[in-house]
């Protein structure tokens, strides 16, 4: 199994480029797998949308946290580190235009040399959904379509180019280059839903479902892979990704994780203001699991 870092976001230091760029060579360094890159376009005061993942309803980010693009971030990384993967955890999709997201997330894999990996989500957050331009009732067909035109858009479609007609997205005779460094770019779903899971099934590379019990997890798993079945794929080929806390993430914890099959488990950082600190627990994980350290 593999271990992914999501930096501390609350602290506001993934916008701070002496920061970011020292914490993500340490991270590689010590031999994990992924870095993990959050979004949110806006953050609307006195949002009433319901965050899913805390009994207080409310993100643990305030208003006004330093929130940098994922994108624009993971390029700035790829040209600092040389192997680990960029990763976002999650992508709004109904945030951005479907032909444009596609182009942006084929550049920097290029410019990465193929190291971009996608967790897609359709938002919690109505009023930044507003905000971009979205509907929030339409979010999800949205977000299958812009799944299913991205890959179109990245395949060799020759020189008559791509089509696609949907409801929300269209275009025929389209080319668009530079092409992801392996034809495609690996998209996972991110969510708690059981649309979320059926969705990964459907069109998913992988599956990262959040914030559920082990009793909700193992059911979302069923029926992702129900769906995949249905949709005539092998769910055997869909990863999983699973959500630890560096700090407390026990042996216990991640032995029950392989033994359900997971691939990766992402883990968040402390929310402490104690960004010396971290860079300690990274190494302390690193060396209680055995992550090949890189020289």
């Amino acid at each position: 199994m593999e271990f992914g870092i999501i930096p501390p976001v609350r602290t506001g230091a993934t916008a701070d480029p002496d920061w970011m760029t020292a914490f993500a060579q340490h991270v590689e360094q010590c031999g994990f797998e992924s870095l993990v890159m959050v979004e949110h376009a806006v953050v609307i005061s006195g949002y009433t949308s319901t965050y899913p993942y805390a009994k207080s309803g409310k993100m643990p980010l305030p208003d006004d946290c330093q929130i940098p693009d994922p994108l624009d971030l993971m390029a700035f990384l790829a040209a600092v580190t040389d192997r680990i993967t960029l990763a976002t955890g999650v992508l709004v999709v109904p945030n951005h235009p479907p032909v444009v997201l596609a182009k942006r997330i084929a550049t920097v894999d290029v410019l990465s040399k193929g190291r971009v990996r996608m967790c897609l989500g359709v938002g919690w957050m109505e009023e930044e959904l507003r905000a971009t331009g979205a509907d929030p009732r339409t979010r999800g067909r949205r977000t299958d379509e812009t799944i299913e035109a991205m890959r179109v858009l990245w395949a060799d479609a020759g020189p008559q180019g791509a089509t696609y007609e949907g409801e929300f997205v269209s275009f025929s005779h389209a080319h668009s280059f530079p092409k992801p460094e392996r034809g495609t770019v690996p998209l996972h779903i991110g969510g708690h839903s059981e649309a979320a899971a059926r969705r990964a099934g459907r069109l998913g590379d992988g599956f990262q479902p959040l914030g559920l019990t082990p009793d909700d997890l193992a059911l979302r798993v069923n029926q992702m892979r129900e769906s995949a079945v249905d949709a005539g794929r092998d769910p055997e080929i869909i990863e999983l990704s699973v959500s630890g806390y560096l700090p407390t993430t026990t042996e216990e914890e991640v032995a029950a994780a392989e033994a359900a099959g997971v691939d990766r488990m992402l883990l968040s950082t402390s929310m402490s203001e104690d960004l010396d600190g971290l860079a300690e627990e990274v190494s302390a994980f690193a060396a209680r699991f055995g992550l090949p350290t890189v020289p």
